[in-house]
């Protein structure tokens, strides 16, 4: 073998290292360096049995990846299989760690706040805006019955379950391990502080408790007055009155925009009626917040037995202990109500 020979298959084998280095460092950056072009945290949605595709579509409309490259290339070296799940891309994420934390199934939870909404479909229209569930699907398990005595309720007292805050959950939960998340948050709530205690002391269930609860949310929006209506209902209980609020009447009516109760409504032939029907409704009329729950549990103490809104329409109420000092109360507020022309 001449020289000249010798020196051009070196020269070969080092142009071939040469360039396999250069494809190799090539590969590496399309892999360790990012395609992304955004500034904040971006989430990509991966649905059980989406196609690499979708994802990819994502990748480039959510994340703005200008160069995916590497991804084929990092989905050759390792074994991958996306999870379904709600996955974030910060700035400077490479390809290669955003393939591993899909193929591993790292989601980055979702908060989700659970809000004192009158309708369970408002609750399931929320779940569906931040979890992957559908909300007819969900609006319509809250309305069977054996779904909702799977977790110890019935349709009427479901809502009860519900605690407003806000928790993490992952985008892909299922509705049963929601449901049992919120079964745990019921507990956790009942037993943090005396709120336990306190029910007991007034001889309610939890469920009476909330059932109240959402009666006095409907009454008034002023936390600081919630107290003195919650001990005006609670007298009314105590002494077997009907508790007349008209919040009930709204719900039996299904119109709960209602600004004027009529007599016609007072006669809404419906066990929510509490003109017609004496002590609780069914259940709660909505999801109370925990401000109109902790207002029941540590309600005013007073002798008064009817309300009345207030005629300057701020929100809040004039309270009588007797029937006479009540109807002089409505007399000033339906006066008013005639002077805006609210019918």
């Amino acid at each position: 073998m001449n020289k000249t020979f010798k020196r051009s298959l070196f020269w070969c084998f080092a142009i071939s290292v040469l360039l396999a280095a250069i494809v190799g460092i090539v590969a590496l950056r399309s892999l360790t360096s990012s395609p992304f072009d955004i500034n904040e945290t971006a989430y990509i949605y991966v649905r059980p049995g989406d196609s690499e595709e979708s994802i990819l579509q994502q990748l480039r409309e959510t994340a703005h990846a200008s160069n995916l490259t590497g991804w084929f290339l990092a989905r050759r070296i390792m074994d991958y299989k996306p999870r379904s799940g709600r996955y974030s891309i910060e700035p400077g994420d490479g390809l290669l760690t955003v393939l591993r934390r899909l193929r591993n199934g790292q989601q980055t939870p979702v908060r989700l706040t659970i809000p004192s909404v009158r309708t369970l479909d408002r609750l399931a229209g929320v779940l569906s805006r931040k979890l992957m569930m559908d909300s007819v699907e969900v609006e319509w398990n809250f309305a069977d019955s054996s779904f909702a005595a799977r977790y110890g309720y019935n349709t009427a007292t479901l809502p009860a379950l519900f605690i407003p805050d806000t928790y993490e959950f992952y985008w892909d939960t299922t509705l049963d391990a929601f449901m049992k998340r919120m079964q745990k948050e019921n507990t956790r709530f009942w037993q943090h502080g005396d709120r336990e205690a306190q029910a007991s002391a007034l001889g309610m269930t939890h469920e009476e408790v909330i059932t109240l609860a959402s009666i006095v949310d409907e009454e008034t929006a002023n936390n600081a007055e919630k107290p003195r209506v919650a001990g005006l209902y609670l007298n009314r209980l105590r002494q077997d009155i009907p508790l007349q609020a008209d919040p009930t009447v709204k719900f039996a009516t299904g119109n709960p925009t209602l600004r004027r109760i009529l007599h016609a409504h007072l006669q809404t032939d419906s066990p929510y009626n509490t003109y017609l029907h004496t002590g609780l409704p069914p259940g709660p009329i909505r999801i109370p917040s925990v401000a109109g729950i902790d207002a029941v549990l540590r309600h005013e103490n007073h002798n008064y037995l009817y309300m009345c809104a207030k005629e300057d329409f701020s929100g809040t109420h004039n309270f009588a202990a007797t029937y006479a000092e009540h109807q002089a109360n409505a007399r000033r507020y339906q006066r008013a109500l005639n002077q805006r022309g609210i019918r």
